[in-house]
């Protein structure tokens, strides 16, 4: 049995500039068998083939946020309605879970400094090490995971391979190198243009969860949504980490 992990992030993982008005960086994980992985993209595709015509739309959290490019369309406050009506459902429908790693950026500062170990490297560790505990809970030895990641650029996808071999090698501070590895772990990178479901997936999921991090008490209705697909292990939220 197959499953993947879609990796995106939210804010940007640099330490030398803070954002005071976004400083948060977050990765959010999907955790979804290859199964439920078919039906999402066949959801998915649905609707950009309504909307659009076609499958090629990309949907991008900021783009729908901002109606701009191909949800120029948006400004159509009844196409917007029955845009987000049928997203809704079809994020609430799927069968996935969601691990997610947030470093709020000035608190990580002040305890760790700015040449601390590489933010995205420990939001990855700990999505992975996840991601492993709520695999080993299904109880099944026939389970591949491939990840897979949205690209950023050839230095820094190059440092997140090499980061990857270094857990295949070592384990994480919780799960050894050989539950890693029998999993069968793999690593992909894809460009956005790519057009994976699965990533649009994580990137729409990763704002609210930043936002909720920023202000748990702000009405998030997207957050909402998305919480009971958090990772829980015993009723306890294990699928949300704050650092530090």
């Amino acid at each position: 049995m197959k499953y993947y992990l879609f990796i995106d992030e939210s804010g940007d993982h640099g330490l030398t500039h803070v954002n005071p008005d976004f400083p948060v960086f977050l990765l959010c994980g999907v955790l979804m068998s290859e199964q439920a992985y078919e039906q999402l993209k066949g959801s998915f595709n649905h609707i950009k083939k309504q909307f659009w015509n076609n499958k090629t739309a990309i949907f991008h959290s900021r783009d729908i946020r901002k109606c701009e490019k191909e949800f120029v369309v948006l400004f159509d406050s009844a196409l917007k309605r029955s845009f987000y009506e049928q997203l809704n459902l079809c994020i609430a429908k799927s069968d996935y879970s969601v691990i997610n790693a947030a470093i709020r950026k000035d608190q990580f500062i002040k305890k760790y400094g700015r040449l601390s170990n590489d933010v995205y490297e420990i939001s990855l560790s700990f999505i992975i090490e996840r991601s492993i505990f709520c695999l080993d809970s299904l109880s099944r030895d026939d389970i591949k995971l491939e990840v897979l990641i949205e690209k950023r650029g050839k230095k820094e996808d190059r440092q997140l391979a090499e980061h990857f071999q270094k857990l295949l090698a070592r384990g994480t501070g919780y799960v050894d190198a050989i539950q890693l590895k029998n999993y069968g772990m793999a690593i992909s990178f894809k460009s956005k243009r790519d057009n994976i479901n699965g990533l649009q997936l994580a990137d729409l999921i990763a704002y609210p969860v930043a936002r909720f991090v920023l202000d748990p008490n702000r009405a998030n209705p997207a957050y909402d949504l998305i919480q009971p697909k958090i990772y829980r292990r015993g009723g306890k939220l294990y699928g949300l980490k704050i650092f530090p």
